[in-house]
């Protein structure tokens, strides 16, 4: 089954309003800015002990009866077994999906979840979360404490995440990490367009490498094994937390380094 959208398009809060309306006064620029940076703070203090993660995107109209529910759940343990914390955008759907299935296999799962004026609370999989009033913030997030990158089927919010990591990989913004795309029919258009900007020459041929696009979750845990956790080398970090600032670690033990 799923979740049909309302047909009317929601108002935007007075907040984004203020942020994307053009010049204010110099007060409220300044005030515009503090909010951004208090949103970015309590990400950093809420993420800062999860360990090495994967970020999960997906549908947040796909509810349990979809037949993609439950391929998330399995990426979401697959990643899990690997050693990796799960990280969504903390909503319902497919990212609640991907959370539960790491949950469920013992692993760690954590989300930044965004304000919208009508979705979406966070799932109740989660470990830790963070809730953002912007956009930018949520993906500076999702992007920085992330070693790879899976996209299982979605739609407009799906696509401008996957774009932001291919975008990023592709002007060395970020180190070439790896990014799997789940259900071959789903993604065929969108490898349809991506080989035709490649024949246009608004993209390079090298650019079609950038993601791998499969069915098989064996096949994209050694995909990220191989292009995330061996490259990389990735080992636990011990880092303590701070008394002064009332840091506290996440649920259960700081995670061992990824399986090789």
């Amino acid at each position: 089954m799923i979740r049909t959208s309302m047909h009317t398009h929601p108002v935007p809060s007075s907040t984004d309003r203020i942020l994307l309306e053009g010049p204010h006064s110099r007060r409220k620029e300044f005030w515009l800015v503090l909010r951004s940076v208090r949103d970015f703070i309590a990400g950093f203090r809420t993420l800062h002990f999860v360990g090495p993660c994967v970020t999960v995107f997906g549908s947040a109209r796909f509810d349990e009866s979809h037949r993609y529910y439950a391929v998330g759940r399995e990426v979401g343990a697959g990643l899990a077994s690997l050693g990796f914390t799960v990280m969504t955008g903390g909503g319902p759907g497919l990212m609640e999906a991907a959370n539960r299935g790491a949950r469920e296999a013992g692993g760690r799962s954590v989300g930044c979840n965004i304000e919208l004026p009508m979705e979406q609370g966070p799932n109740r999989y989660l470990d830790r979360s963070v809730t953002c009033r912007y956009f930018f913030v949520r993906k500076v997030l999702l992007f920085k404490y992330s070693y790879a990158f899976v996209g299982l089927p979605g739609g407009l919010g799906t696509l401008d995440e996957l774009c932001e990591a291919l975008v990023l990989i592709q002007t060395g913004k970020v180190a070439h990490f790896p990014i799997v795309l789940f259900g071959t029919e789903y993604w065929r258009p969108l490898q349809d367009l991506l080989h035709h900007l490649a024949r246009e020459g608004t993209i390079s041929e090298a650019d079609l490498t950038l993601l791998l696009v499969t069915d098989s979750l064996d096949e994209a845990l050694g995909h990220i094994r191989r292009h995330a956790v061996e490259r990389f080398g990735l080992k636990a970090r011990k880092i303590k937390p701070s008394t002064l600032l009332g840091e506290r670690r996440a649920r259960g033990p700081i995670p061992a380094a990824p399986k090789l």
